[in-house]
């Protein structure tokens, strides 16, 4: 895959004896209010194994180190306890000669065993995608496509989410928000860089979906707060949630590209004579020319224009232009998912259009699933549990929680971007998080900091036009623009999933790493 270089979600009859028992509320007695015990603080916890794994002709042998690590909230007293899984490679006799990476997924409220047991580390679950995995038993296999050679790793999940918790007098709420949670993430990598001795080892940050959210605003806390790092890698981006707002044409030109690599894959558009990549780069300049300054006329657009955008909208996205005349040239994810294949009575995924399923109302609006996401969900839940206990030798009475609990409805998106003239948090507060600005920030403050982008065809929960747009827009002068680097993979949300695309995406962040390392 070529790389190019270029930017939501007793019964009142059994009790009513009850309270007629009760006296007049005057004449309860009062009650003190009960204060809110602490929750205790635990202990830290490590369980470090020794692996090797055969690579390229050779066998690497690394410590994997499963454990949690305390961190302080502002009275310098424990309001957080972070899991974490790290690999770090055996025989490394300067640190500083190896780099060290973070990695998590986002959700807000997911925990990290996506990008832990699919993508760069040092095993991975066999999956059956694009169909659905099925029941157990599972697989886990050593990864060929590790990074592991090039970089350690730490897979760390979010308070709230994995077997990380608040604790102390914090509340989920200290930790569910933008900011609230960049700042815990903050304190966690400066807590396992100092415990581990690795503030002078080359630094990245790697998040997938709305971890590249975190990745952007944390970069620049990080550089704010006096660490610097090397590289940001961006799975499956959004930059900014404001694109989402109602009445705004902005998802739709966003999501067109997408829409046509998936009639492409389906076959819904005629490749005789025709190349996919010279066909997206023509939706492209569609999506941004003529239908964008179609959008902008609303529903003031003459009939005529409309009659030839639904026949240009059809020839691109393989729906038919009756289909899109009744909804005003203005389809949903949801609703393509639904429509692409109903003449075969499927659906595709949100996550990975690859993935198709069937509904119990062929005729219905949206689907009534992901099966992109039910597809793998349970062969990862549970082989991540296995192999924590088998091969990690990690146990708890926690509860791990692959999507926290009340984490994403709590979520405060509220975010303070980053002011002119200083560092930290000045410009006042936006509703939702766009954080372009802040990765901005970090790189001309850092100017050898260097983004990778890495994008599925066929990922219609973050689009990889909108990704494009938001990383042009930031900004930056000419000679910052080229340290952002473009992938894109016939693969959706979790690029991993596909082999093929796991296998291209480690060729191409083994050229990013060695070009970053060094600060080149």
């Amino acid at each position: 895959m070529s790389r190019i270089h270029y930017a939501a979600f007793l019964a009142a009859a059994a009790v009513l004896p009850l309270l007629a028992q009760r006296p007049p509320a005057a004449e309860l007695p009062a009650v003190p209010a009960a204060e809110e015990k602490p929750a205790p603080i635990p202990s830290e916890t490590t369980s470090a194994t020794d692996h090797e794994l055969p690579l390229d002709g050779k066998t690497i042998r690394y410590k994997a180190t499963a454990g949690t690590l305390l961190i302080d909230g502002d009275d310098e007293k424990p309001y957080g306890i972070v899991f974490y899984v790290a690999y770090t490679l055996n025989g490394v006799s300067d640190p500083r000669s190896r780099p060290v990476t973070f990695l998590y997924n986002g959700g807000p409220g997911s925990a990290s065993l996506w990008l832990h047991m699919g993508s760069i580390g040092p095993v991975r679950v066999a999956t059956a995608s694009p169909e659905a995995t099925g029941a157990a038993p599972y697989q886990v296999q050593p990864n060929q496509y590790t990074l592991l050679d090039k970089t350690d790793l730490v897979f760390v999940d979010a308070v709230g989410t994995g077997y990380s918790r608040p604790v102390g007098k914090a509340t989920i709420k200290n930790f569910a928000g933008t900011d609230q949670d960049v700042q815990a993430f903050a304190k966690f990598i400066q807590r396992y860089v100092s415990v581990n001795h690795r503030w002078n080892s080359p630094k990245f940050l790697f998040g997938e979906s709305y971890g590249t959210t975190r990745s952007a605003a944390l970069v620049d806390a990080l550089e704010n707060g006096g660490m610097s790092f090397n590289g940001v890698i961006l799975m499956s981006t959004i930059l900014n949630y404001f694109a989402l707002a109602p009445g705004s044409d902005a998802v739709y030109i966003g999501n067109l590209p997408s829409y046509a690599a998936i009639a492409w894959h389906y076959e819904k558009i005629a490749h005789k004579g025709r190349d996919e990549k010279t066909f997206l780069d023509e939706v492209r300049a569609f999506a941004r020319g003529p239908y964008a300054e179609a959008m902008a006329q609303g529903q003031n657009l003459p009939q005529a224009q409309v009659d030839a955008m639904a026949a240009r909208l059809a020839s691109y996205t393989g729906l038919s232009v009756q289909y899109l005349k009744e909804a005003n040239l203005r389809v949903s994810p949801s609703r393509f998912r639904k429509e692409l294949l109903r003449d075969q009575r499927m659906i595709v995924g949100r996550y990975d259009a690859r993935f198709e399923g069937t509904d119990a109302d062929a005729a219905g609006e949206t689907p009534g699933y992901d099966p992109s996401s039910s597809g793998i969900t349970g062969a990862f839940v549970s082989a991540f549990h296995d192999y924590l206990d088998r091969e990690l030798k990690y146990t708890t009475k926690e509860t791990y929680f692959p999507r926290g609990p009340k984490v994403n409805e709590d979520w405060d998106h509220a975010h303070h971007p980053p002011g002119a003239g200083g560092p930290g948090p000045q410009g006042p507060p936006l509703r939702e998080p766009y954080v372009a600005g802040d990765l901005a920030d970090a790189m001309r403050k850092n100017p050898r900091l260097k983004v990778f982008s890495a994008n599925g065809l066929f990922d219609l929960a973050t689009p990889f036009f909108i990704t494009e747009y938001d990383l042009a827009h930031m900004e930056l002068e000419p000679k910052l623009r080229g340290n952002i680097e473009f992938a894109y993979y016939h693969s959706g949300h979790m690029i991993y999933l596909n082999v093929d695309a796991l296998k291209q995406l480690k060729s191409d962040l083994a050229g990013f790493y060695s070009r970053a390392a060094g600060g080149d």
